[in-house]
């Protein structure tokens, strides 16, 4: 929202969302949970919108935030804005869509909450789309979102979210020595021949130093490779554990793996693509996402 005077007073659409949050619960500590962001932060955003309209919103003398009587007034005509807003994005929403793309199982239940939560608030819908290189799809504009885990190696300019750490777990043959151990530490893959997703996987040569790496590496291009590489014992693999609650292979085990660092788990976008609808999107994901996850990410738009 922009508005001419007698001097130039950038309003934006943050300002006001912050302003009535703040009004609405009459603390900067709750509006700033609602929010997603830190207090410092919200209390910025409002002296900014203070000084941009160049009066006093809210009475901060008291033991509690109070509206001023300008502030009062203001109020009225925020939310009378964020509603018709809001109304304008419902009258689009139902022919909109945002292309979610993932190498390989969505995250659960997050996936699920998020999904709901955004078409819900929205109208909008969202397509689910396997892709064994989501990064890549993103760059040539078949994604809205992408979801990747390990390392993100983002486009120029895009945005980064992070969702949350999955540990992970190791997974052998069912002919496999390693299947009789009962655990394995991470220090200890090196002894071992290790099947590799060169395209989604979030384990691989580059995950140790070089003393301490596999001195066999067995290649693969994507999940489904991977695991029949995996089951038919030409190495052992390194997952997220969300594989072991979600894969069914008669050929292969999962075994406990000890002092192996996270796997994160991120999403990401391009700035310039459908930015109102994906920050909405963001804002669901966020809010589904475990709280450390929040506090890592920040405000995501």
């Amino acid at each position: 929202m922009r508005r001419r005077g007698a001097t130039d007073m950038d309003v934006e659409l943050r300002h006001l969302r912050a302003f009535t949050s703040v009004a609405r619960h009459r603390s900067f500590s709750r509006a700033a949970e609602e929010l997603l962001i830190t207090q410092p932060a919200l209390s910025r955003t409002i002296a900014q919108l203070e000084g941009r309209l160049s009066v006093r919103l809210f009475d901060r003398s008291s033991r509690h935030v109070e509206l001023t009587d300008t502030g009062a007034e203001f109020l009225v005509h925020a939310e009378r804005v964020l509603a018709t807003l809001d109304q304008a994005l419902a009258a689009v929403g139902h022919r909109a869509t945002v292309r979610l793309g993932f190498g390989w199982l969505l995250p659960d239940p997050w996936a699920q909450q998020t999904v709901s939560r955004f078409e819900e608030s929205t109208g909008a819908s969202v397509d689910l789309i396997r892709t064994d290189d989501p990064l890549q799809a993103l760059r040539q504009r078949t994604l809205d979102i992408a979801l990747v885990r390990g390392d993100v190696d983002a486009p120029r300019g895009a945005r980064v979210v992070h969702l949350c750490d999955e540990p992970r777990v190791a997974v052998c043959s069912e002919r496999c020595d390693l299947a009789r151990l009962g655990n394995l530490d991470w220090a200890d893959v090196q002894h071992w021949p290790l099947v590799v997703n060169t395209v989604s996987g979030t384990t691989g040569p580059w995950s140790w130093p070089v003393d301490q790496r596999s001195a066999q590496i067995i290649e693969t291009a994507n999940y489904d490779e991977w695991l029949e590489t995996v089951a038919a014992n030409r190495g052992i693999g390194i997952v997220p554990e969300i594989a072991q609650r979600r894969t069914q292979h008669p050929a292969v085990r999962f075994v406990p793996l000890t002092n192996a660092p996270p796997s994160p788990v991120s999403l990401v976008c391009l700035s310039d693509a459908q930015q109102a609808l994906i920050c909405r999107f963001l804002d669901a994901a966020v809010q589904v996402a475990p709280p450390e996850a929040v506090a890592h990410s920040g405000p995501v738009c």
